[in-house]
């Protein structure tokens, strides 16, 4: 299986639209109450939906970045607020924290060939047998 999209809610469309094309994601369903935005890497999409009522999303976006301190710098400069800046972490990654204009947690990552083959990678496969 391919990942498709992930769906996040938002408590203003118009302001949350606003925030995600200027961290450089492309707008391609615009209603007043669901956008729909492609990655601006690879073949994924981010939705979202106008949710009236509270809420609180314990979901964290992550988003890889070659260049993730240029990528940082870049959006600052777009007046984009950080909760934390690149930091180095023990599991190899590199990593900034940000969250949109309703909450919601996002990471701009720098991981590498550490992604998908850590030191510490197990393979554990779902038994296929009838």
């Amino acid at each position: 299986m391919e990942l498709n999209q992930v769906t996040i809610p938002v408590r203003n469309m118009p302001e949350a639209t606003a925030f995600y094309l200027k961290l450089g994601f492309t707008l391609i369903v615009d209603t007043p109450d669901y956008a729909r935005f492609a990655c601006p890497q690879g073949d994924s999409t981010l939705s979202l939906y106008l949710e009236t009522e509270n809420f609180a999303n314990g979901a964290t976006l992550y988003f890889e970045s070659e260049r993730l301190d240029e990528r940082v710098a870049d959006l600052i400069a777009r007046d984009v607020d950080f909760v934390r800046l690149p930091t180095a972490h023990p599991y190899l990654w590199r990593e900034a924290i940000l969250k949109d204009p309703s909450g919601n947690r996002i990471k701009l990552y720098r991981a590498g060939q550490h992604r998908l083959a850590p030191p510490w990678k197990v393979n554990i496969h779902r038994d296929n047998s009838p």
